[in-house]
């Protein structure tokens, strides 16, 4: 398998990122790369040199200074000063692996050749990728609209050696990172420290997270939700495909087909049943995972394309000799993307929860709060809260962000996205779904001792006994706490093929 990737201009699917992410591949430019990054920054020095008309930020101030004319003698100085003055992060850190993203897709929109950055400075934020020197970045700063300026002025910072990042683990000074490597500053031209700046890299960079970590999630909500339906003594007739052939939903279809496969040659489901229907959390999950399914092929789509684009300011377009200023670098599609996929996936907790309540209600021959001695045990009656706690949590955060807008830079930037307030809550409405199954799962693999002997299907019979050797069935009263968070490591360690999932 090839260690390499070779930045060029072919289309990044999430498939490569999925494999990226997962690997220890390292960047180099291709040479179609490094011509369109040379021919561009020529093309820009000559303008420059043969006319003196203000070009916004590459000669004069940015944003309501951009009507200031800066000497050329002063240009280089223009750029630092703006990586610095516009590294006003704060709150917690972006997770490193978010901030590796960013400089994957920061070096992927340099390297079209419409930024008019030089190949040094491209190559060094590869040199930082590749040796795993991940700059301090914050999670609070960027209005999601003039690019994500505050988060990418800290991605950047190392480069003139300011700032912080981590190496091998240990917190220091870009300064000493400099030393350390025996490195010189990157010297900043003309428009350099706006082309960094301007972007959509901090939004991009969680969009490409949600969007790996919410296919798996879905993925196991039919997995898990497939669980719960055999250990509540469910029906197998609501997947039956002739419903869903009449309501066809691509999400709603792929659902039903899942969870029948997942029950293929299953004893429980075949069982006769007293009972007529189902409550709407087991009979629903084709067409309530399945919408969430659809929203996030939208959202793929989004993200896929924003991946893909430059969305610096201005940009320099050789063939028609035009320095363009307009709006790439603004996150309204972004934002309402991250809207969209956290209403989606905290209705996935939504459901889950209410499959988690049904599982502990003593119905259908289960045990009051699934434990053999209730009264004495108050079994898993307190884990539902939790779930049901984290839940009304996700609906909180789910409120959109893409309504709001603040207007900043004296009036000329008077429209924002506030897509990375959207990211950062998707975050959190993501990682607390992974929580919710986490419960579901726990309930569901207890409530499903008490159907022996008869057995679910092979396939969730082995996916059981891998669970089990981790998280054993509980007999009497234990510290729940510490059973969910074996059950979240569990979930998040689970190899799932993701051929199928983008």
């Amino acid at each position: 398998m090839n260690s390499i990737h070779f930045i060029n201009n072919e289309t990044i699917t999430f498939k490569f990122l999925d494999s990226l992410i997962f690997s220890d591949k390292k960047l180099e430019l291709s040479e179609k790369a490094i011509q369109s990054i040379e021919n561009c920054r020529k093309y820009l020095d000559e303008k420059i040199k043969k006319d003196a008309s203000p070009i916004y930020g590459i000669n004069t101030g940015f944003g309501s200074l951009c009507n200031v004319k800066i000497n050329s003698e002063n240009l280089q100085l223009l750029q630092e000063n703006l990586v610095m003055s516009h590294a006003c992060g704060t709150g917690s850190e972006v997770p490193k692996e978010i901030v590796k993203l960013m400089l994957f897709l920061k070096i992927q929109s340099l390297s079209y050749g419409y930024s008019g950055v030089q190949v040094e400075t491209v190559q060094r934020l590869i040199d930082f990728y590749n040796n795993d020197i991940i700059p301090v970045v914050y999670t609070q700063g960027s209005l999601g609209a003039s690019g994500d300026l505050a988060p990418l002025a800290h991605l950047s910072l190392p480069l003139i050696g300011k700032g912080e990042v981590y190496y091998k683990n240990e917190k220091i000074s870009s300064c000493k990172l400099i030393k350390l490597f025996n490195w010189d500053t990157i010297q900043l031209k003309s428009k350099e420290g706006l082309a960094l700046l301007n972007g959509t890299q901090f939004m991009s960079a969680y969009g490409v997270s949600l969007i790996l970590n919410s296919f798996k999630l879905s993925y196991l909500a039919d997995l898990i939700g497939t669980l719960s339906l055999e250990a509540f003594d469910g029906r197998k007739s609501p997947f039956n495909e002739l419903i869903h052939k009449i309501r066809p939903h691509n999400g709603q279809i792929k659902t039903a087909k899942r969870i029948n496969e997942f029950l293929e040659g299953s004893e429980l489901i075949n069982v006769s049943k007293e009972h007529v229907q189902d409550p709407y959390s087991f009979r629903c999950m084709p067409q309530v995972h399945g919408g969430t399914k659809d929203a996030l092929d939208y959202c793929k789509q989004v993200f896929l394309t924003e991946i893909n684009s430059v969305t610096d300011n201005p940009n320099i377009f050789i063939d028609t000799d035009e320095i363009i200023s307009g709006g790439n670098f603004h996150g309204q599609p972004l934002a309402l993307a991250f809207d969209f996929l956290s209403i989606a996936m905290a209705e996935l907790g939504n459901i889950s929860e209410r499959r988690t309540f049904q599982l502990v209600s003593g119905l259908r021959g289960l045990p009051p709060f699934l434990v053999k001695n209730p009264g004495l045990n108050s079994g898993f009656m307190i884990p539902q809260y939790t779930a049901a706690s984290i839940v009304s949590q996700n609906k909180q955060l789910a409120t959109p962000s893409s309504v709001d807008s603040i207007v900043s830079s004296n009036g000329q930037e008077d429209h924002v996205s506030m897509g990375a307030n959207g990211a950062t809550k998707a975050k959190k409405i993501v990682d607390n779904i992974e929580t919710i199954l986490a419960i579901e799962l726990l309930n569901a693999s207890q409530a499903l001792y008490f159907r022996k002997p008869i057995k679910t299907s092979p396939f969730l019979e082995s996916f059981l006994q891998s669970y089990r050797s981790e998280v054993p069935f509980v007999e009497n009263d234990i510290v729940l706490s510490t059973e969910i968070k074996k059950t979240i490591s569990f979930i998040g360690n689970l190899a799932i093929d993701t051929s199928e999932l983008f």
